[in-house]
């Protein structure tokens, strides 16, 4: 519970602006933004963090862009409430959040409750957001097929420019999905449905009783989906594309081995996490064009570093297409995800309830 002198409040890592205007309206917070990323990743970069942060009561973050490990925790001796976003943050460490008596609490992106009650993340509706990344992984590989970013920049910058290579067709072809959860059911459903693809998934655990019950809930007859073994899905499909959760058994889960195995024609997308991918194999794979495509929206160090390789695209011999990690990142979920933070520290103001705790 808050006391009744000012609370400082610091937002963290919101780089369009929109967390501000949600906050401005409780009376008695002092808030200062952040917007420029700083990693806990190395001993100088978590004294930086504990050295501007080290005064804020209640700081405001967006899931995994700021990482608070128990090193950074055990130096931000202010700090009560550590509000972040969705059902769960795996680069906080909840021990260490606990044990410093700071309060950690997500958000759902849904409307608010008609109550106040301390209710469980798992008892909500799943927000709207897994549209948003559906959306944002069919942008990407379509803007991939059509040449779309190429044909954009030649047009604007090269005089006569005019159909200087073919699309890809995606009508009929196979897509191999790694990891058949809610997001990757939504990629296989939109290929089946919109470009007539047919459909195989792969992942540790996944059996054909699985995809069966995955394809009859988006619509489709049992048995319309296919489970393939992991090479099985990489050699055969058209385009790949990545749906883990990022952990310790799926790092690097796509690797040379397996980016080897894909045909010479064949598309990578990767909405998911960057880590799933071994970056080092895929940039050979990328400068050497043993495949045609790459579609990505997310990195092993995010935000992109200025000089990162994939900023220059020296050599590449395959098509690229980026965007920085933009899947979640649609007007309403973000606007919501801030809106429930602020929902949040008025109840901590309060010393009421809070909802969506974490720890």
């Amino acid at each position: 519970m808050a006391s009744h002198r000012e609370i400082s409040v610091a937002i963290l890592d919101d780089y369009p602006g929109i967390a501000p205007k949600h906050f401005a309206r409780l009376p008695g917070i002092k808030i200062d933004s952040f917007p420029d990323t700083l990693h806990a990743a190395t001993e100088s970069g978590i004294a930086a963090l504990a050295n501007r942060l080290e005064p804020y009561q209640v700081i405001s973050t967006m899931r995994e862009r700021t990482a608070f490990p128990a090193l950074l925790l055990q130096q931000l001796p202010n700090l009560k409430l550590l509000m972040t976003t969705g059902a769960r943050n795996a680069s906080i460490s909840l021990e260490a959040a606990s044990s410093h008596h700071v309060i950690v609490t997500g958000t759902t992106g849904t409307n608010s409750p008609s109550h106040e009650e301390n209710y469980s993340i798992s008892d909500l509706p799943p927000p709207a957001a897994a549209g948003s990344v559906n959306q944002h992984a069919w942008a990407l590989l379509l803007s991939l097929c059509s040449r779309i970013p190429r044909d954009d920049a030649a047009l604007r910058s090269e005089p006569g420019a005019w159909q200087s290579g073919l699309a890809i067709p995606l009508g009929g072809k196979t897509i191999g999905v790694v990891g058949l959860g809610k997001l990757g059911t939504q990629m296989a459903r939109t290929a089946a449905l919109a470009f007539g693809m047919s459909v195989i998934a792969w992942s540790e655990n996944l059996t054909q009783a699985k995809v069966d019950a995955a394809a009859e809930g988006a619509g489709f007859a049992k048995g319309a989906w296919r489970a393939v073994g992991k090479e099985e899905l990489f050699r055969e499909a058209d385009v790949v594309s990545v749906h883990l959760v990022l952990s310790e058994r799926s790092q690097g889960i796509v690797g040379a081995r397996e980016l080897g195995w894909m045909k010479p024609s064949a598309l990578l997308v990767n909405t998911s996490r960057g880590g799933l991918v071994d970056e080092e194999a895929l940039l050979e794979v990328v400068r050497g064009g043993g495949i045609r495509g790459v579609a990505l929206d997310v990195f092993w160090e995010e935000p992109l570093p200025e000089d990162s390789v994939w900023r220059r695209r020296e050599g590449f011999k395959s098509e690229v297409v980026l965007s920085p990690h933009m899947g979640y990142a649609n007007a309403g979920t973000m606007n919501r995800w801030y809106e429930e933070q602020a929902e949040n520290l008025e109840r901590w103001m309060k010393g009421a309830e809070l909802v969506c705790r974490i720890n």
